[in-house]
This record gives structure tokens, sequence and C-alpha cells, in this order.
């Protein structure tokens, strides 16, 4: 295997703008991979498509873009959030709708170098987020390099 690909995780909840952009900073990210199905919620702050977009680029010099393949889906999202449903469940479901999607195919390693994913969990143990790397690390054979921030 050749080097693996730099790749970083975030979310912006519990965080001022200023924690957030400044741990993205200083973790040398050049770009920022938006995996929440929703991005333009009133609730999101900072952390709205648009908005985020122009802080990434005029604070840290950073790229964005929304990637909607490597979030859930409404129906799932609904009964882990809304129906306060189980983790387990979620995780299942959520990882069986990246195989059905093959995102291994349909996206490579190369491209997750020096950036961020982006989701709006505080941490990563609940947040599919997380789901992704190791999902795409098992299809790939560790060709990424995780780190949370």
């Amino acid at each position: 295997m050749t080097d693996a690909a730099s790749l970083s995780t975030i979310g912006f909840t519990q965080t001022s703008a200023e924690g957030f952009f400044g741990r993205l900073k200083a973790a040398g990210v050049r770009s920022v991979i938006d995996v929440r199905l929703h991005n333009t919620s009133q609730l999101a702050g900072f952390a709205k498509s648009d908005d985020l977009s122009y802080f990434l680029k005029a604070i840290g010099g950073m790229s964005y873009r929304h990637e909607p393949l490597l979030a859930p889906t409404d129906a799932i999202l609904k009964a882990f959030k809304k129906d306060k449903g189980d983790w387990r469940v979620f995780e299942t479901s959520f990882l069986a709708l990246m195989a059905e999607r093959c995102v291994e195919d349909r996206l490579k390693p190369g491209l997750f170098d020096g950036s961020c994913l982006l989701c709006s969990e505080a941490t990563p143990h609940n947040c599919h987020r997380r789901l992704v790397c190791e999902y795409l690390n098992g299809k790939w054979g560790g060709a990424l390099k995780v780190r949370h921030l």
C-alpha cells in the first residue's frame, strides 16, 4: 500500500466558530467534505452551507464540497433522531446503504487526502462520519489515516 490519505472528521455542534475553524487550520485541512444530508438549516449557524463555504475560504483558504452520497437517508435519520432509535439499528441501516450505493467504487482514497468530513455531531462516537471512515477503510484496505478533531 502507498501512503495513506490523511482524513480528518469534525462536528460543528457544541463548539464556537473560533474553536471549529482553529481546529481545522491546526490540522492542516485543505478541504471540507460536508456529509450532512441537509446542510442549509438555519439551526446550523456558521455551518450553513453557503456561509461555511465562505468562512472556510476566507479564514483558512480551504475548499468546501457537499457529498450527500455519504449521508444517511431521511428515513434512517428520522428513525434514529426523531424516533429516538437504537444506535446499532442506525449503524446497520447506514452501512447497508453505503454498500447499496457502492460508495467505495464511486469515490477514491485520493479524494480524501487533506480533507475533513463534516457533520453536526460533536463527537464521532455515534455519528455516521465515523462509520463512513471505517466502511471505506475496510473496503480500501486501510487507505485512509483518520483522525477525529
